[in-house]
């Protein structure tokens, strides 16, 4: 009966992750078959008296270290003078405000059209400031660039001719990686990321399905926006909730894997926690609001709906990963290894659901952008442990995303080109469970070893390896920010208001 009661609720949650690992699959499969929808890799270019007017959005909130490096790279877009627009919509509460101003200045002296727009209230949020730029915007186009990404000179031109079909509501870019090598963490990143980029969303253009603009990287048309009820701020992913809104409301998404925008990874763990975190609470908000409406549109095919359920609800695994870890030192216990049955229950399905679709989908995602399947693999023991260890955190997402309350977007802080350490830092919570889930975990290393599950010992390692490089992570961050404080109020006041590190509490 003991182990009846351990093996139901573990045997639960592992077949729901392998049902989202063969999503992943399927996701693969469905590249390959609709590969040859994919647009070319040689776009064509409008002539200059052929280009719509675009607008070039900014969004900002105290981005210091990324500042002039962001503006100095929209500057050098190609693009006829009096058809392009910069706005920069600046929510700043620092000196932001003062180095903005002057930066779009400068930019007027030099001939660009560019304006400050400056709000008093965060109200919305990025969402309410993009809605806000909206109102006094010229172009027919609006292209969104967050203050890390830096857009190359030809952007506009290679995505532009895309408008020429009236029904195309929005064209999303690749994004890049200006610093996958720095870190194992911003690795790990850069191949999520990857993945997202080179497999789902070229997979679900190329079949017809709905996916999403990514925030940034890519440009809209207007009147998609307005007719889709523009931007609002009742989730914290107000770019996933706008296009589906407007691919309901029938507008056609592009895709280009070709144009290629680099962008900044976050290389703290604790950044890096804050952004995830949003991203799931948000996308868990969206699908609670929009979920049950794409499936009331029955003039949608069948497969767009599946794969929406898919896509909005991909950080419920995270709860379950959680769970696994959890049930699987009582498993290992009382299922002996000697019963065949065991090897069928815990074993192999924890190998293959674990791994199998994984591998594959990254692989993929490498070998499309021209690196070695081999390095997907390297990677992938990491990038399993990081998930897991960043289960705990994001199964709190996932819960505040299926309550009513919005919750504050919280940005994520950027380091730009500077060699100290960025003036930003977000904070987390403090990883207690994580750190108990360390010693669990361990646990179940030396259980499985013990028992002679050698199959399960590896992935009980994963579970080590996550929770305990999250645990450290987080730790030695915070001790690091408190030594840097210490240091900084021991310094002369004009010093230390240069050295300044003020936080973001997430």
């Amino acid at each position: 009966m003991t182990t009846l009661l351990i093996a139901v609720p573990y045997l639960t949650v592992l077949l729901l992750l392998v049902f989202y690992g063969l999503h992943r699959s399927q996701l693969v499969w469905l590249l390959w078959k609709h590969r040859a929808s994919l647009p070319p890799a040689a776009p064509r270019q409008l002539p200059d008296g052929e280009l719509p007017h675009v607008t070039v959005q900014l969004p900002l909130f105290n981005e210091p270290d990324v500042l002039d490096r962001l503006l100095e790279c929209v500057a050098r877009i190609d693009y006829p003078r009096d058809k392009f627009e910069i706005q920069v919509l600046d929510d700043s509460t620092d000196d932001t405000r003062e180095r903005s101003k002057a930066k779009v200045a400068d930019l007027v002296r030099r001939g660009i059209d560019a304006v400050y727009i400056h709000r008093t209230d965060r109200t919305g949020y990025k969402a309410g400031a993009l809605d806000n730029g909206l109102k006094y915007s010229k172009g027919s186009l609006i292209a969104v660039f967050d203050a890390d990404f830096l857009p190359q000179p030809t952007f506009l031109r290679t995505v532009v001719h895309h408008f020429a079909d009236a029904k195309v509501g929005c064209v999303q870019a690749r994004w890049g990686h200006l610093n996958r090598e720095s870190s194992i963490l911003t690795r790990v990143q850069a191949l999520m990321l990857d993945g997202h980029h080179m497999v789902e969303n070229r997979a679900r253009f190329a079949a017809g399905r709905f996916f999403n603009f990514s925030g940034t990287g890519g440009i809209w048309r207007r009147e998609a926006i307005e007719s889709a009820g523009g931007w609002q701020h009742d989730t914290l992913t107000e770019d996933l909730d706008l296009s589906y809104r407007a691919q309901i409301a029938g507008w056609r998404f592009v895709y280009r894997e070709d144009h290629v925008t680099p962008a900044e990874l976050p290389e703290e763990m604790e950044a890096f926690r804050a952004q995830q975190f949003r991203w799931a609470k948000g996308t868990v908000q969206t699908a609670r609001k929009l979920l049950a409406r794409v499936w009331a549109e029955k003039h949608l095919d069948r497969g767009v709906r599946i794969e929406a359920v898919f896509h909005m609800t991909p950080h419920f695994a995270y709860p379950l990963m959680m769970l696994l870890s959890v049930f699987l030192l009582p498993m290992l216990l009382v299922m002996p290894v000697s019963d065949p049955l065991s090897l069928f229950l815990v074993d192999i399905p924890l190998m293959i659901g674990s791994t199998g679709s994984l591998a594959t989908f990254y692989m993929v995602a490498e070998r499309a952008q021209g690196r070695t399947a081999m390095g997907a693999l390297r990677r992938l023991p990491w990038l399993l442990a990081i998930g897991a260890g960043m289960s705990p955190y994001l199964t709190k997402a996932v819960w505040e995303g299926l309550q009513a309350e919005t919750g504050e977007f919280v940005r994520t802080p950027k380091k730009g080109q500077s060699a100290r350490p960025g003036r930003y830092h977000a904070r987390t919570i403090l990883p207690v469970v994580e750190l108990v889930l360390t010693i669990e975990s361990i646990a179940s290393v030396v259980t499985a070893l013990t028992t002679k599950h050698y199959i399960a010992a590896p992935f009980a390692m994963l579970f080590v390896m996550g929770f305990g490089y999250v645990s450290y992570s987080v730790i030695t961050e915070r001790l690091a920010a408190a030594e840097a404080a210490r240091v900084r109020d021991s310094l002369p006041s004009p010093v230390a208001a240069e050295e300044s590190a003020e936080s973001i509490a997430a």
